[in-house]
């Protein structure tokens, strides 16, 4: 099992077809037999969950099932052969800047969509590598309040935290159902900041307590390669 995220940047004045592709790019994907997950996602503007989307920026998040190492990709054509020649033509056209991360799932928990999209993961492993990490949720309709309220607080901690290399909120449908994927320098970075952090620790008992979703999944994993780059640069360029 290979995962792969790909964050896409259209130019502005492409802004209408960014919002296109989040319905014709559903075709592609489906018909691929190498896919046995997809999502199509909105971005935040600020790095995590955000009220306020980033029109120019949008993801697509991938499982593919029958694909060789990530190190066998390369700049040229991974685009075409991660999710086939229409999205790949699709994005060189509109002139899009594109990040690809390759991740390989090694921990986690819960459900998405009622699935298990990234196999049965053991809840802990000894890995202590750069890593990156998948919280995403779906917010129950009487509880979108209590969760905007308390999101900001733990958003503004996590750019700041000790080992943070980088964020982007992701989502399926704004307001409520959403998800940071960030990457870390190690695990004990990462844990550190979710259970040491005042306010991020306040908003998971929250949740725990006041059951916030209806549905949630978190998900670690290594980071194998990137190609391409976010905002002209490559966030972990010289640290894979």
């Amino acid at each position: 099992m290979l995962v792969t995220l790909t964050i896409i940047r259209y130019p502005k004045k492409y802004i209408p077809f960014a919002v296109l592709a989040m319905a014709v790019h559903r075709l592609p994907l489906w018909f691929n037999k190498n896919i046995s997950f997809y999502k199509l996602l909105g971005c935040g503007k600020n790095g995590t969950f955000d009220k306020h989307p980033d029109w120019q920026q949008w993801g697509i998040l991938v499982v593919h099932d029958a694909l060789a190492e990530a190190a066998t990709f390369n700049a040229a054509s991974h685009l075409n052969n991660l999710y086939g020649p229409f999205i790949n033509k699709w994005l060189h056209f509109f002139n899009c800047e594109t990040w690809t991360i390759f991740l390989e799932p090694i921990e986690g928990h819960g459900r998405w969509d009622g699935k298990e999209p990234f196999g049965s993961l053991a809840k802990q492993t000894n890995y202590n590598g750069l890593i990156a990490t998948l919280t995403r949720a779906t917010i129950r309709l009487n509880k979108l309040n209590a969760f905007w309220q308390n999101v900001a607080a733990a958003s503004n901690e996590m750019a700041g935290a000790k080992g943070f290399v980088t964020s982007v909120g992701i989502g399926e449908m704004p307001y409520i159902k959403q998800a940071t994927f960030s990457i870390w320098q190690s695990k004990e970075d990462m844990k550190a900041f979710a259970y040491q952090m005042h306010q991020h620790t306040a908003i998971i008992q929250k949740t725990r307590k006041e059951n916030w979703y209806s549905e949630d999944m978190f998900v670690r994993f290594k980071p194998l390669k990137t190609i391409g780059t976010l905002n002209g640069s490559d966030p972990l360029a010289g640290k894979l």
